[in-house]
């Protein structure tokens, strides 16, 4: 399936470390948004490993499936951020 995780992290360590976990399962093209395919079982861990960061009291992650990703029709106004693009 497809994801698109949003977030709102409000103390620093903590979003550093959500960050961290994402960029194990997804892609990150901007701030506070990361994309890609994904497993049904590895999105079940990443999701497990993100609610053991956050403070659900504080912090908002957001979590859009999407069964077909053919469905999407992304469009990007600006720059697109591709952080893909560090990597050798």
């Amino acid at each position: 399936m497809y994801v698109i995780v949003t977030y709102d992290i409000s103390d620093d360590k903590r979003l550093n470390k959500v960050r961290k976990t994402l960029k194990k399962y997804l892609y990150w093209c901007q701030l506070s948004t990361f994309e890609g395919e994904i497993s049904e079982g590895k999105l079940a861990k990443c999701k497990s490993e993100v609610l053991n960061i956050i403070d659900t009291k504080e912090d908002s992650i957001y979590f859009f499936e999407v069964q077909n990703p053919k469905n999407i029709n992304k469009k990007v106004i600006g720059i697109e951020k591709n952080y893909m693009d560090n990597f050798l």
